[in-house]
């Protein structure tokens, strides 16, 4: 039984909150409809890389009321990211799928936060997708409708930037933790962040995946979530520590008073897809890892500053979501850093089931005097770049529960 996902469309019809369309169902992009009230399609209606049931998606939009919605273009014009880039689809017709987020705005007056892909480099039909983007224009003149595009995966020379520039909207990079960005949009508006970069010149770097020096994407992030820049001594509400791989004892010796002071977020930036085990190491052997209110590690430095942005901001002040976040935050730490290479030493793709063995590696991990522990790993695209962990926390005094 996962209580979580069990409460979370009670909680969000008693309180009528947040409808979440997320763009597929790997991890990053699930994993908010286990996070409190938020209200998320049925889970069958996302069939991993298949594609969503987009028609599916549709008609539970139009039956579900709410006082705020957070979308994915993608999913409901092409059924996904991936097949945003492949899918052959007339832009009119991908269009005409996107009219039931008009049609609910009107039927059900919630605000709407909505965002689309610009495609990676090896897209086949970019042009098309950009078509789509800019037919958009119009929405966002109407009230209560915030629109933005994040670009996926940039590479050196990928004309991503540019065409963002193109669009009349609100860009960055980024993709998979746009839903949460957007959630925390919708959830805390003007959040007073106060960024703080490991190294000054970190701010300046062109990071990977981005095309921009990081000091923008980071400026492009805060405008995403409607968060306010705050410097250090105006009292932030979370302050942003963004870790490049400099020097894991400096970034220690860094949180240690910046954590006494302020609630802390961290955007672990070292290397893309995994993160730096010098700096968990410190943070573990000081005792600062369950003090953190957020940390991410997981993916591309848009990523990881989307995800440690949101997660900090919507779980201040509610303890027990931010452990169950670190907890998750720390599983993606582990499995790029021995899960992920495990696994692929010794499986092909598609990956069968005896995958999931990779879950006895699971190393000792305590938050707040709890155990955290992996009961299993499942697969849900059969691949080993992602994976989705079943976790439970052992108490000093009694049995083992479910986390998630």
């Amino acid at each position: 039984m996962r209580p979580a996902l069990f409460l979370a469309p009670l909680l969000a019809l008693a309180l009528g909150q947040t409808l979440y369309l997320p763009l597929d169902d790997r991890p990053p992009n699930l994993a908010p409809c286990a996070w409190g009230p938020v209200l998320c399609p049925p889970r069958e209606a996302y069939r991993g890389p298949e594609g969503a049931d987009a028609g599916r998606l549709r008609a539970w939009l139009l039956a579900t009321s709410g006082q705020r919605l957070v979308a994915s273009l993608d999913v409901l014009a092409y059924g996904g990211l991936l097949q945003s880039r492949h899918l052959p689809l007339a832009p009119e017709d991908a269009l005409a799928r996107l009219l039931p987020l008009l049609s609910w705005k009107v039927r059900h007056g919630g605000e709407v936060y909505l965002f689309g892909v610009i495609p990676r480099w090896d897209a086949t039909f970019r042009e098309r997708n950009l078509q789509v983007l800019k037919a958009l224009a119009p929405w966002a003149g109407l009230g209560g409708v915030y629109l933005e595009a994040v670009w996926d995966d940039a590479v050196r020379g990928s004309p991503a930037p540019r065409e963002a520039a193109l669009l009349p909207h609100p860009s960055r990079p980024g993709a998979d933790e746009a839903g949460q960005v957007l959630l925390l949009r919708a959830s805390r508006p003007g959040l007073k962040v106060a960024v703080v970069y490991e190294t000054p010149a970190l701010a300046r770097q062109v990071t990977p995946y981005e095309g921009l020096p990081l000091e923008e994407t980071v400026a492009r992030l805060l405008g995403s979530a409607a968060a306010r820049p705050t410097a250090l001594e105006e009292g932030p509400d979370l302050v942003l520590y963004v870790y490049g791989g400099k020097s894991p004892r400096q970034a220690a010796l860094d949180l240690l008073p910046l954590m006494a002071r302020h609630p802390v977020a961290l955007a672990d930036l070292s290397r893309v897809n995994r993160g730096d085990p010098g700096l968990m190491a410190y943070l573990q052997g000081l005792g600062l890892y369950g003090r953190l209110f957020a940390y991410a590690a997981w993916g591309t430095p848009a990523n990881n500053l989307g995800s440690a942005l949101a997660q900090g901001g919507l779980f201040l002040g509610d303890r027990e979501g931010r452990l169950l976040r670190l907890a998750e935050a720390y599983f993606g730490y582990w499995w790029g850093e021995v899960g992920r290479p495990w696994v692929r030493a010794r499986f092909p793709e598609p990956l069968p089931e005896g995958a999931g063995e990779v879950a006895a590696l699971w190393p000792h991990l305590v938050l707040e005097g709890r155990r955290v522990v992996l009961r299993r790993v499942a697969f849900p695209w059969k691949r080993a770049f992602e994976a989705e962990p079943s976790l439970g926390w052992v108490p000093a005094d009694r049995g083992p529960f479910l986390v998630r």
